[in-house]
């Protein structure tokens, strides 16, 4: 599976992005599919999640009620529409994909990762 990440950028606090992850080599609809985040001198974190079919959405407490994740299975895309940014939020975002045995919240689970696409909130 190759996964491809994009929409990152510089925005100012308050502002919005909206993060694409594009797949490839598999049946994207048997993919769960998650977005995690790595900063300089933190471990990367959970950000969201995302059943295969979208029925199911999970979200780190700090982004509960500002991001909101979603998938087009037609597209082969997954979506990560980010509202109300912050400084804290700036870091690498990282796209992620899981086949079997998904654990929604543990990068560990997945099997699969993008490049990563920077996000920058400035104060």
């Amino acid at each position: 599976v190759q996964l491809v990440e994009s929409g990152g950028g510089l925005v100012q606090a308050g502002g919005s992005l909206r993060l694409s992850c594009a797949a490839s080599g598999r049946t994207f609809s048997n993919l769960d599919m998650g977005w995690f985040r790595g900063a300089p001198g933190k471990e990367r974190e959970f950000v969201a999640a995302i059943s295969r079919s979208g029925r199911s959405t999970y979200y780190a407490d700090s982004v509960k009620g500002r991001f909101t994740i979603s998938r087009d299975n037609a597209k082969n895309t997954v979506f990560l529409q980010m509202s109300s940014l912050k400084p804290e939020d700036t870091a690498v975002y990282y796209c992620a994909a899981d086949v079997r045995g998904w654990v929604p919240r543990s990068e560990y689970k997945y099997e699969y990762w993008g490049q990563g696409t920077q996000v920058t909130v400035s104060s």
